[in-house]
């Protein structure tokens, strides 16, 4: 098991879970992503963002200063789900 740290301090919302979105694509099934972040509206941003991919997330830190995620990879991909769909013609 690998654990890639995501420094995040100092980015403002949406940009904390949007990053944390696309790190998890290089995230291999089993592994672990640890985010810090600064921005008070991630506690609810990553948390959410991760039971749409079905993996797994605890808080392991939050104080005034910092919050620190920990985040393991339990699928093989984030699906499309929000993408757009073909178009029939």
């Amino acid at each position: 098991m690998t654990t890639t740290k995501l420094d995040l301090t100092g980015l403002k919302c949406p940009l904390p879970a949007l990053k944390t979105r696309k790190a998890l694509k290089g995230v291999t099934a089993g592994d672990f992503l640890e985010v810090h972040c600064t921005d008070p509206l991630s506690v609810i941003d990553i948390p959410n963002l991760i039971r749409e991919t079905g993996d797994k997330v605890e808080i392991t830190e939050r104080s005034d200063v910092r919050i620190v995620f920990l985040i393991e990879k339990a699928n093989g991909t984030i699906d499309n789900s929000n993408a757009a769909s073909p178009r029939a013609r």
